[in-house]
C-alpha cells in the first residue's frame, strides 16, 4: 500500500512520510504546494492512502516558517496549488497546536481504523 502525504509547507508532512517509512510503510511526501499541476500527486507514483495535512500562519511561524517572503498570501498559494489533493484526500487533518507525535499518532489511529495497519505497528 502506497501512502502519500500532501499539504503546505511546515505542515508535518515529510516529518509523518518519515516516521512512516521507519515502520515499513511505502510512504512520501508530495511537493505538490510548489506545482501548477493540480493532480501532480496523482500522476507521480499514485497513491493508495492520501493524507492532507493542514498548517495554518501562526503554526508555520512557530515551526520556523515565517520571514524571506513566506507570508500569508504565499501560504495562500500553495494552499490554492493543493485544491485538488484536498479535494481527493482520504484523510483531512489541520496540524495546529499538534506536536510531530501528536499527528503521527492521529493517523495511525486513522489507518488502523480503516484497516491499513495493525496496532502492533503504531507510530
Amino acid at each position: 500500500m502506497r501512502i502519500k502525504v500532501a499539504g503546505p509547507c511546515a505542515s508535518g508532512k515529510s516529518t509523518l512520510a518519515a516516521r512512516l517509512r521507519a515502520l515499513g510503510h511505502d510512504a512520501s511526501s508530495t511537493a505538490q504546494d510548489h506545482s501548477y499541476v493540480p493532480d501532480m500527486w496523482q500522476r507521480l507514483n499514485p497513491p493508495d492512502v492520501l493524507i492532507y495535512l493542514d498548517v495554518g500562519l501562526e503554526e508555520a511561524g512557530h515551526r520556523g516558517r515565517i520571514g524571506f517572503g513566506w507570508d500569508q498570501a504565499y501560504l495562500d498559494l500553495q494552499k490554492s496549488r493543493l485544491w485538488h489533493a484536498r479535494e481527493h484526500c482520504d484523510l483531512y487533518l489541520p496540524t495546529d497546536g499538534m506536536s510531530e507525535d501528536d499527528i503521527a499518532a492521529r493517523v495511525a489511529s486513522w489507518l488502523e481504523e480503516h484497516g491499513q495497519v495493525t496496532a502492533s505497528s503504531a507510530i
